[in-house]
């Protein structure tokens, strides 16, 4: 599945084109790589990704082509969550 669609269909970002601009910034990754809208996501795979001044780090844990809000959350696990610090050394 299309990182951009797992992100609207999980629910982790709204709208699809929300989450394709939000990957050609640079502010997703997948396993630890920079990835594009486009990039595949399988399950097991660990998605973070920039909301502002924080980082959400989840791993998919089941793929849907849609799912009600409701049962979103069942797509994914959430790892981590943590504030950016100023100096972590990303470029972000």
């Amino acid at each position: 599945m299309r990182l951009d669609k797992y992100l609207k269909v999980s629910r982790l970002i709204k709208r699809r084109t929300v989450a394709k601009d939000v990957s050609d910034q640079g502010r997703v990754l997948v396993n630890g790589r920079e990835a594009k809208p486009s990039s595949s996501v399988k399950i097991g795979d660990e998605i973070t990704v920039q909301f502002g001044q924080k980082l959400v780090t989840v791993r998919v844990e089941r793929l849907a082509e849609s799912t009600r809000k409701e049962e979103a959350s069942s797509l994914y696990t959430l790892v981590k969550e943590e504030p950016i610090a100023k100096d972590n050394g990303l470029n972000w």
